[in-house]
């Protein structure tokens, strides 16, 4: 169902498609093999990245199978001029596979329509991170036992966070969701985003302050400001640290909720929040090994 295919937007793939790689995922959670054995995965970063490189990387070793690529335009022949094209080419030349994180947007389409290879979207600028969501949603059921009639509270830059608009996209796949908004008003959530909710006749609601949110919800998604996606210095000092959660912020919440978060974090989550049972953002952010695997694997055809 999924060979050969490139994931490039969550909406390349079905409710059932992402229920099988969340099956997927939990099946190979702790399983090393030699799948990938005499493989090679390109891991071509044009953008800096801790947690989605270094978790592909580890999913690609536990698979057996070895990397190539970069992790910066620096000491590349990106460096010399290269064009994004002859990179993709060269490479889907080289590898099984392409892992790409590119500043602009729909630069993983364009990646993926001219690669001989499946290439997989590790984010494009403030467009799409489509793994990001499966692991999200990975920790979504792993802690709710469901991925259906879920109240989801998503707060911070929902603007230009490619997490939140994937996230958006999946979530409006699974009857009974009720999205909660919270941003401040020049980062609110695209209306194109929003306008699938409307067509599929789901609740999505928009929030001033953080303690009117907290107690209506299942999940809370965290978000930090991108300094970097704002137009100017000026801009990111009218809002930053406008919402701060802290262990106080959480007193009203449901016994059930828990806090995720993309990472990295800056000020919008204080630490205390971290001894609290409400805190996932971690366990999230380990999911992404398993996620990771599982897409390769299936992406590959390595069922047999």
């Amino acid at each position: 169902m999924l060979k050969n295919r490139s994931l490039v937007s969550i909406r390349d793939l079905s409710r059932a498609e992402i229920e099988w790689v969340l099956d997927t995922a939990r099946r190979l959670e702790n399983h090393r093999g030699r799948h990938l054995e005499h493989r090679q995965v390109a891991l071509l970063f044009y953008e800096a990245s801790t947690r989605t490189r270094n978790s592909f990387l580890t999913a690609v070793h536990q698979l057996g199978g070895c990397e190539a690529g970069f992790s910066s335009g620096e000491g590349s022949s990106v460096q010399k001029g290269e064009s994004l094209h002859d990179t993709i080419k060269m490479f889907s030349a080289y590898c099984d596979a392409i892992v790409l994180r590119h500043p602009r947007d729909g630069a993983a389409r364009w990646a993926a329509d001219i690669s001989d290879v499946p290439v997989i979207n590790a984010g494009d600028g403030k467009n799409q991170h489509p793994t990001q969501t499966l692991l999200d949603l990975f920790a979504v059921q792993a802690t709710q036992g469901r991925l259906e009639n879920l109240s989801v509270g998503i707060m911070g830059d929902l603007k230009y966070g490619r997490t939140v608009h994937s996230l958006v996209d999946a979530l409006s796949l699974f009857p009974g969701m009720q999205l909660h908004c919270i941003s401040p008003e020049s980062l609110a959530m695209p209306d194109s985003y929003l306008s699938q909710w409307r067509a599929k006749g789901l609740q999505a609601t928009h929030h001033q302050r953080l303690e009117e949110l907290v107690p209506q919800v299942d999940v809370l998604y965290c978000t930090r400001i991108q300094r970097e996606r704002l137009p100017d210095e000026t801009e990111y000092e009218k809002v930053r640290g406008i919402y701060r959660l802290n262990a106080a912020s959480l007193v009203s919440a449901r016994p059930h909720l828990k806090v995720l978060h993309p990472l990295p974090r800056v000020d919008e989550i204080h630490p205390d929040v971290d001894s609290t049972p409400y805190a996932y953002y971690f366990q999230q952010a380990a999911g992404g090994v398993a996620v990771r695997k599982a897409l390769i694997y299936l992406l590959l055809g390595l069922e047999g």
